[in-house]
């Protein structure tokens, strides 16, 4: 499989006082688009973190979705805690409040894919400097 195209969006203003840099959007063969994957800036540099979602629990009396450790449904108002069993589990772990929703099989994968969106970040940041500058990002939904 052959990166076909890596498009990445730069972030600004209050997200810099965080870690997040970029978005990034990556197309495998003209085929396959992952969207959502973050470029983060941490202690030992920047790395990619791939897209992830929240964690879900469904009521038990409504059925109605709630973020996995909530005690109570935001529907019913139903306390839900004794029925979800990962509650004591997230309030020791709370990073396992989300999970990836695509990520790379071994560490060889993630390595070509880390290495190629840093690569195409570093670019972009270049590309940033120079007058009229637009973002590759921006057009993506256009097509």
């Amino acid at each position: 499989m052959h990166i076909t195209e890596i498009r990445i969006k730069l972030v600004g203003g209050d997200a810099l006082k965080q870690r997040l840099r970029a978005f990034c959007t990556i197309t495998f063969d003209n085929m396959l688009v992952v969207r959502d994957l973050k470029i983060l800036e941490g202690n030992q540099g920047y790395f990619v973190a791939m897209p992830s979602r929240k964690i879900t629990f469904r009521c038990p009396l409504c059925h109605v979705k709630n973020a996995s450790g909530s005690r109570f449904c935001n529907s019913c108002g139903a306390e839900i805690a004794r029925f979800d069993p990962y509650v004591e589990t997230f309030a020791q772990t709370p990073s396992k409040m989300y999970v990836d929703v695509v990520h790379p099989i071994n560490s060889n994968s993630r390595e070509f894919i880390h290495m190629a969106i840093l690569q195409a970040y570093e670019e972009e940041k270049r590309r940033s400097l120079l007058p009229g500058y637009v973002s590759s990002y921006e057009d993506f939904y256009d097509n």
